[in-house]
């Protein structure tokens, strides 16, 4: 089954190509393809802005198309920066995610360590350019560090911190953020919603 997943972020390429390496599934991601005007992420939710990418890039693409939409939700900052994680900071470009987290930090500045508490949230969407196939969605549990720390993964997860581990996520094996991280528990869900589709290719 090949899948396009909406998507530029090689990160979030990279993580799911590695989730569904013992699958029946090639994921490509939107620059294997002509480029199409981006979708505006309107939704209010996660789960609405996952929904609204796969349906229109899968009837721009006439294609399976797999939409991920997720973020950080800080406790201390009533659910901050939610679904405007990416552009938390109002940067684009390399220094997004360093401009992001620097915001966060600078916002947490004064909030004891345990008000820091925060989740990841993963919300996956596959459509057909008829319909909406399947909708999962994953959490990991933690709290915001007062630092960076680790050189493994992106976005939030120098700074998302494990008590249970006592490492951020960006200081685990690519293997072990897989197992635990919201996109590994979503996407597990998927897996098992899509093993049907799967057999009746």
């Amino acid at each position: 089954m090949e899948i396009i997943l909406a998507t530029t972020n090689k990160g979030k390429l990279r993580e799911l190509q590695q989730l569904l390496t013992d699958k029946d599934v090639v994921l490509y991601s939107l620059d294997h393809f002509q480029p199409v005007p981006d979708v505006e992420e309107t939704g209010a939710t996660f789960a609405e802005n996952a929904r609204l990418k796969a349906c229109y890039y899968s009837q721009q693409l006439n294609h399976l198309v797999l939409a991920d939409d997720s973020g950080l939700i800080v406790d201390a900052l009533d659910g901050a920066p939610g679904v405007y994680s990416a552009r938390f900071a109002g940067t684009d470009g390399p220094d997004r995610d360093q401009e992001n987290n620097k915001k966060l930090l600078s916002l947490l500045k004064d909030i004891p360590d345990e008000k820091r508490t925060a989740r990841f949230c993963c919300c996956l969407c596959l459509a057909s350019p008829a319909e909406i196939l399947i909708e999962v969605e994953g959490f990991v549990q933690g709290v915001i560090a007062h630092q960076s720390k680790g050189e493994n993964g992106f976005g939030y997860d120098p700074i998302f911190y494990l008590p249970d581990r006592n490492k951020t996520i960006a200081q685990l094996p690519y293997e072990e953020k897989n197992q635990i991280s919201h996109r590994g528990q979503a996407l597990k869900k998927l897996l098992a919603k899509l093993e049907p589709l799967l057999k009746n290719q």
